[in-house]
């Protein structure tokens, strides 16, 4: 482009083609704020000949994949590669939610504490005897699995095996493996919208003295409804149980149960940035998992460690996290502890030196979403030779904009 300046300091990650299946590379110009390439494939070959074309390059800011870190050493050897705060961070809040995992039947003890505490006095509904045995059969077939994913992990299948041979999608078997057991489902009440055409005729018929959910379901199919039986007897229940209550609407306690991601967030939070409820339900956590307090101990002393100046301290945060719930993660850091020690000592990536300390205002650990730069629209783009190739570059930017969001 005509105003295009050789790059200094850049970025790399990856994207998605296809989410889960086919990745590429977007390579940013974190002075400029602009996307300068994307990669076809995932590959550290592929980044190592791409940096080799600027040896101007003297900052690498990548997330801690392997590959990424090979490509930077072979392409640009006298480059300070940099593991980014926002992978960093991230990483830290998976760690805590599969930490959590783990203690999930503490979770639902400390939960269970809390409900009792807080259980309304008036009115209580019961699934129906059908919906409750469906709900079990299903809890009951998790189990099953699980236990099939333990017994072809100890005869030494591997993660993608265990995913053909059981007909599940290899990202579930693997999460199932990090949090140690079958997910427990708590799935919030919310309307169906596919009833919501039918509401009117629905009522009608409950007033009518039609109050089984098998029947309504039937006579709905007949109405166009392609919804499951289990949507409308779940409707029913909701219907009979705010009957039995006189028509008053059904008192809820205050505090909801946290979901991991939740609590997760509780972990990396001090006391006094959290409500009372959860502090007392992270007092009843503690009491029955004290390992999960030492964690969140960890993890805040991390996130500090990251916004100190005592890069020395690293060292004895590793050696104390080797032994906790943080132990995978400790040994990552471990693994990538010079770039880890640059994050520390180079300028946050994408962000002029006068927005530099309001940098960890904007660093959210539990977001899903890329950084903010991978969806910049680009000023100007280059080709795997280095020239201009705006139109295909565009091209393939916007594909990446549209496989984000799917």
């Amino acid at each position: 482009m005509p105003d295009f300046v050789a790059p200094t300091v850049v970025g790399i990650d990856d994207w998605a083609w296809r989410r889960g299946q086919r990745c590429g590379t977007i390579i940013c110009d974190l002075e400029r704020n602009s996307v300068l390439d994307l990669l076809p494939d995932r590959n550290a070959d592929s980044v190592a000949r791409w940096l080799k074309r600027w040896p101007e390059i003297k900052v690498v800011a990548r997330d801690r994949a392997g590959l990424y870190a090979d490509g930077a050493r072979c392409g640009a050897p006298d480059a300070v590669q940099v593991a980014d705060r926002w992978h960093l961070l991230n990483s830290l809040g998976e760690a805590l939610r599969h930490a959590v995992g783990r203690h999930r039947h503490n979770v639902a003890a400390a939960v269970q504490i809390m409900a009792s505490v807080q259980r309304p006095k008036t009115g209580s509904s019961t699934l129906p005897p059908g919906l409750a045995q469906l709900r079990a059969d299903r809890k009951a077939a998790r189990r099953e699995r699980w236990d099939e994913i333990c017994r072809l992990r100890e005869q030494g299948y591997p993660t993608s095996g265990i995913a053909q041979l059981l007909g599940v999608d290899r990202r579930t078997v693997q999460r199932w493996l990090a949090a140690g057991g079958e997910p427990e489902h708590s799935r919030p009440h919310r309307p169906s919208h596919l009833l919501a055409p039918f509401s009117a005729w629905l009522e009608a018929r409950w007033a009518s003295g039609c109050q089984g959910g098998q029947q309504l379901w039937r006579e709905l199919q007949q109405q166009g409804y392609t919804g499951s039986r289990v949507t409308v007897a779940r409707w029913a229940a909701d219907r009979r149980a705010h009957a039995d209550s006189g028509g008053a609407a059904q008192p809820h306690p205050t505090w909801k149960a946290p979901t991991r991601r939740r609590c997760a967030w509780y972990l990396s939070r001090d006391l006094d940035q959290i409500d009372a409820d959860a502090r007392l339900f992270l007092g009843h956590l503690f009491a029955r998992a004290p390992e999960l307090a030492t964690t969140a101990e960890l993890a805040k002393r991390f996130v500090s460690l990251l916004r100190g100046s005592d890069i020395a301290e690293f060292d004895e945060w590793i050696a104390q996290a080797a032994n906790s719930e943080l132990k995978s993660f400790a040994n990552g850091i471990a693994r990538d502890i010079d770039a880890v020690r640059a994050a520390k000592t180079t300028p946050q990536s994408g962000r002029r030196p006068d927005q530099q300390d309001q940098s960890h205002q904007t660093t959210n650990l539990w977001s899903g979403k890329l950084p903010a730069i991978a969806s910049t629209r680009p000023s100007g783009c280059l080709s795997m030779t280095g020239q201009p190739t705006q139109p295909q570059s565009l091209k393939l930017h916007q594909m990446c904009g549209r496989t984000q969001s799917g």
